[in-house]
This record gives C-alpha cells, structure tokens and sequence, in this order.
C-alpha cells in the first residue's frame, strides 16, 4: 500500500504506468491536485473490514475483494485506512467550524475531478500496486445532489467501463436522495455519513448549514432501509469529532449506542478535534489522542467484549468523562468485589478481568476441563496478560494485594 507521498511520486517517476492501455499520461495528471484532495480526506477515519460482497471471476474483471480486501495502509499515527482515499472535490458550502475545506476557511485552493479522471487515476494505482480500492468523499459545492451524482458516476465507470471488483468506500453527503443512495447502495461495499456530533444542539455549534435531523439522521435511515432490502456487503458506517463542541464522552457514548441499535450502523469511528489555522475554532485547544482511544476502547467493550451499558457508565467520571487510564480498569475497580478464581469463575466473569479478553476467556475455560490452572505461566501461555489481571485473579487460593488496587 502507499501513503499520498508515494503516490505522487509514482506519478511522477512512472506517469502510473502510462504504457499499459487506458492509463493515463503524466502530462494528463495534476499531482498537486491529487495531493490536496488525498489531504482532504485525513481527519476521515475508513474502513477496517473487508468487504463479503459475493464476485464471480471472469474474463477481464480486476481486484477481487475476496483475495485483496482492504486494509493494508496505515497513517503515520496508526491508523488502518483503505486507499486511494481522497475527496472528489475540496470546494464546500457548509460551514464546519473544524474544517479547513469549510466555506469560511482560507485554507485550500480549490480542486475537483471528472468521473472519468478520476477512474482513470484510481485504475491506474490499482495496477501498479499501489492501493486495493477506494475511499471516496468530498466536499459539497453548490448542490449536493450534482456531486453525489458526479461521484456515483466514478463509481459506476470502475464497475461497469473498467470491471474494477475491489472494495469501494463512499462517503454519503447530508442531504443526498433516497434515490442516490439506493444506487450508492447497489454498486459499492461500505458506504457512510459521518454524525459528527452527538446532539442537534452540538451540530448547531459546529456547523450552520447542516440539519443534524434532516440531513444527516434521516439519510441515515435512508441507508438502514436501503441495506435491508438491497443489501450492503460491508454495512455502513460514522464517525464522531471528539471535543469539537465541548461535549461529553458520555454524550458521544449515548449517541454511539443509538447510532449501532436505531441506525444499524457497523463501526462508528472517533477522531480527535484538531484545532486547524484558518478555520472558525482553529482558537479551540485540540484533544489528547487518548481521549479518541478511550471512547475505542469502551466501544469495543460494547461491541466485542458484551458489557452491559450499566457497567461501561462506571468508566465515566461525575462530569461524563474518561480518564486517561484503561475504562476496563476503572469498570473492573468498580465492579470486582473480591479476586477471582479461574477455575471457577464463568467467561463473562473473567471477561470484566483486565487483561483478559475474549480469546484468553475461552482457553481458560477450554483449559481447566483437562487440568486445573495452579501458576501465572499457564494463564500467560492462554493469553492473559498477566501484569494486568494479577491484581483481580487468585490461584491456590492467594492473590496480589496492592495498596492502589483501588485507587
């Protein structure tokens, strides 16, 4: 896979292969338009899960999911993310206060591909090697119906003109059609819309121009409704911005858990507020990188783990927030009255045990129907990290005692 660096290079050492049929020539490239767009695009947190859509190989067709899938490009700072990614156009008529291609930003010269352009670029690094498919979003200049039309257009050129099978993000606008989406439904894998913001009322604090009902909750619906009956081999997907408008970590749980049972959403992503020169908050003190970790780690507890909503809210503070230390640490603090035994404890009990998790749970349990687990070395080898469950677990009847146990 390639950053956004190495794809302009590869324009420019090898004009993306400009020898083979259908490729473009580097003449034809405008490399800084393909480097501000993909930097559009890199406070969107993308896919991690590869597509199920069924392919039938044949004669002509290119990038199958089934072999290649999606997630074999990371950020500088960790992040897994599916590539090309890049916004069609960077021009925009909301007003995002966070958002350097926002209306009111001085940011970005303005940039917009053609559907075929596009394609072409695309197709190009898919045969070099570069990337395995396609996030796509974009910016909203005049109508959002023209630019959802425009970028379903790409979509559909890859499908139908360059038989292009690979994985396909796209980015839903506010605001689009049903119609739209039924199509955006039926050609690609994962589609999403990013809520943002956890409440109508932070949505009117960061953005002036977008109903948070209307535009973004509705369509998502719209989505829901779409994947039922059409189906959608990835699902959908949002992505919340973490202390834009002084929220609550608690507020963004809540709306996480509407977003997964009444939107029917398959990931929700989280990405720290990035305060940006040139845009309305860019006075706003950015968020610490661990706040965003800390709301993955309490959705993973939601989603993987199966905590009970009652027990995720005793990793919040009085004032709604998390704090910087493992949420699973302070729940177990909480919840744990007294070490347990690994021989007798159930799965979902050991489960709240820092340092265990789903896997190491069960080859406990597989483990001491052949032979009762007596030392530290055993429960290492299952997968237990140790140093974190010690303090929770007893063997032969003794436990670790700390003075801070519960602190």
């Amino acid at each position: 896979m390639a950053n956004l660096d190495k794809i302009t290079r590869l324009a420019m050492e090898c004009g993306f292969d400009k020898t083979a049929p259908g490729m473009y020539d580097l003449n034809d490239i405008d490399l800084n338009k393909v480097k501000v767009l993909g930097e559009g695009t890199k406070h969107d947190t993308c896919a991690s899960t590869a597509s199920k859509r069924k392919v039938t190989p044949s004669a002509g067709t290119i990038g199958f999911v089934e072999q290649a899938g999606v997630c074999h490009a990371f950020t500088p700072d960790g992040r897994c993310v599916s590539l090309f990614k890049t916004l069609y156009t960077n021009a925009c008529q909301h007003d995002c206060q966070y958002c350097p291609n926002a209306t009111s930003s001085t940011n970005s010269k303005i940039f917009s591909y053609t559907p075929e352009e596009l394609a072409k670029i695309t197709i190009a690094l898919y045969r070099h090697n570069s990337i395995e498919g396609l996030f796509l979003s974009s910016g909203v200049s005049g109508r959002e119906e023209i630019i959802m039309e425009q970028m379903l257009d790409s979509v559909r050129l890859l499908r139908q003109k360059y038989n292009f099978q690979g994985y396909i993000h796209l980015k839903i606008l506010p605001g689009t059609s049903l119609d739209h989406i039924k199509q955006a439904v039926d050609l690609v894998d994962r589609v999403s819309l990013n809520v943002e913001s956890p409440s109508k009322s932070h949505m009117s604090e960061m953005s002036h121009t977008k109903d948070y009902e209307c535009d973004i909750l509705r369509r998502q619906g719209y989505v829901r409704d779409s994947m039922e009956k059409r189906g959608l081999p990835a699902g959908q997907t949002t992505q919340f911005v973490v202390g834009a408008s002084c929220e609550t970590d608690k507020e963004i749980f809540d709306s996480m858990l509407y977003e997964y049972d009444e939107m029917k959403v398959k990931r929700a992503y989280f990405a720290a507020f990035s305060s940006v020169p040139g845009t309305g908050f860019e006075g706003r003190p950015s968020q610490p990188r661990w706040r965003e970790n800390k709301l993955y780690n309490i959705d993973w507890l939601h989603r993987v783990y199966g905590f009970e909503n009652s027990e995720i809210d005793l990793a919040f503070d009085d004032a709604g927030f998390l704090q910087k230390k493992d949420p699973k640490l302070t729940i177990a603090q909480n919840l744990i009255a007294k070490p347990l035994d690994p021989n007798t404890a159930s799965a979902e009990e050991l489960l709240r045990v820092p340092g265990i998790g789903p896997i190491s749970a069960t080859n406990i349990v597989r483990h001491r129907q052949k032979e009762r687990i007596y030392k530290r070395e055993q429960l290492k080898k299952m997968g237990v990290r140790v140093n974190h469950a010690r303090l929770f677990i007893k063997l032969n009847g003794w436990a670790d005692t700390d003075l801070g146990r519960w602190c």
